[in-house]
């Protein structure tokens, strides 16, 4: 896939689903900070397409799940080297069809995995734990998601 330039401002979106058992969706990127790291499916928004159907359409262009929007978890806000503005909008989503399967070269693994399995697993992502443990309605910059992705400046602001 061809890098894009997205100039100094990007956006994202996320796709939370849990389904009816409680189990988490998940993948493992092959590339970038988040590789080999359980995260929340989430991409760029394309042109001509709005935040939540970015993240409908990254969730299913890497786990074969089609969803749909429940609500608004959050949004994930940060500076990369003091220059680019890092926003992600992160949605809660809701089943509708498909079946779990890696649909894309960036996923190396999806997978619907507890609470208990991604707490315990050392490969869990800094965003996936804040999601199953804050209970915060705001976040302050003091955390660091690792050096790899160069922040200056994070955020996570939750709306729960």
């Amino acid at each position: 896939m061809a890098k894009k330039d997205r100039g100094t401002v990007w956006l994202a979106a996320a796709g939370l689903l849990i389904d009816e058992d409680g189990k988490w969706l998940v993948v493992k990127k092959k590339y970038g900070g988040l590789k080999g790291k359980w995260s929340i499916p989430a991409g760029f928004v394309d042109s001509g397409e709005t935040v939540d159907e970015a993240a409908v359409r990254e969730v299913f262009e890497e786990t074969g799940i089609k969803a749909e929007v429940s609500a608004i978890l959050g949004i994930r806000s940060g500076v990369i080297k003091e220059t680019i503005s890092d926003n992600m909008v992160v949605f809660l989503l809701s089943k509708k069809d498909g079946s779990l399967s890696q649909n894309c070269d960036e996923i190396e693994c999806a997978a619907f995995l507890t609470r208990e399995e991604l707490k315990k697993d050392p490969d869990t992502s800094l965003m996936v734990h804040y999601f199953m443990d804050s209970k915060q309605s705001f976040l302050e910059d003091k955390i660091n998601p690792g050096d790899v992705f160069g922040y200056t400046t994070y955020k996570i602001m939750d709306c729960r």
